[in-house]
């Protein structure tokens, strides 16, 4: 893989999860003139309507929509992702060769295991990734926080840090979505509201609740400081 360096990474346990928690704020970054990247940790497959191939060219096409910067898979595997000492070398590999100044990953509570466990192997891969005197790749780095993003599986309401408008850019974090038709509306039902629907109005909600039209919301576990007041919505 080529390793350009990345303002903002993106760590996501399938091809579309980064979509459904991150892709407006992508948007948004990249609108910014942020360098923005995405790793998945596995191909996703295998999904009842899927193949490697059909979400490969999936992702493609949603990657152009985001004008990402870089994406690449680490290769674990889909179903059976483990924070192990071997997965955790492996991304703290890439984060050293990245060099993100911020990392985005899973919320920690879910049902799906691999969502648990790759915010796990996140936190962890961090701290591996500023160590000296050892074989990893590239030179050491800290990227300075990790910001938690919701795909999460329980019907459960978050409590976020903060949330970031979206308004402009819903359109085109939807159409990145559907790009996934093997994940979002093969074999779904077709009725108001799809799945797709639910996602939307989720972000109206978010967009709702901080007084704009959309909006994405986020978790830290470390406090967030602001420029100036003019940051704020």
């Amino acid at each position: 893989m080529n390793f350009p360096e990345l303002d903002y990474l993106v760590i996501a346990p399938h091809p579309d999860d980064a979509e459904l928690g991150v892709a407006g704020t992508i948007l948004v970054s990249k609108a910014q003139g942020a360098r923005v990247g995405i790793l998945d940790l596995t191909d996703g497959e295998p999904t009842p309507h899927g193949s490697r191939e059909i979400r490969r060219a999936e992702t493609e096409s949603a990657s152009q929509i985001l004008n990402l910067d870089w994406r690449g898979n680490l290769g674990l595997p889909n179903r059976s992702l483990v924070a192990d000492l071997e997965a955790r070398e492996r991304l703290a590999g890439a984060l050293r060769q990245l060099r993100p100044r911020c990392l985005f990953a899973p919320y920690w509570e879910d049902a799906h295991p691999d969502h648990v466990a790759a915010s796990t192997l996140v936190d962890a891969a961090r701290f591996s990734a500023k160590l000296t005197k050892t074989n990893l790749p590239g030179a050491p780095h800290y990227p300075q926080r990790i910001i938690y993003y919701f795909t999460i599986h329980l019907r459960i309401h978050p409590r976020p840090s903060f949330v970031v408008d979206i308004t402009p850019h819903i359109d085109a974090k939807m159409q990145a979505l559907a790009c996934y038709k093997s994940q979002f509306s093969e074999g779904r039902p077709t009725t108001s509201p799809t799945l797709l629907d639910d996602v939307h109005d989720r972000a109206r909600y978010w967009g709702w609740a901080i007084g704009t039209g959309f909006g994405e919301p986020f978790l830290t576990r470390e406090e967030v400081g602001l420029g100036s007041l003019r940051d704020l919505v």
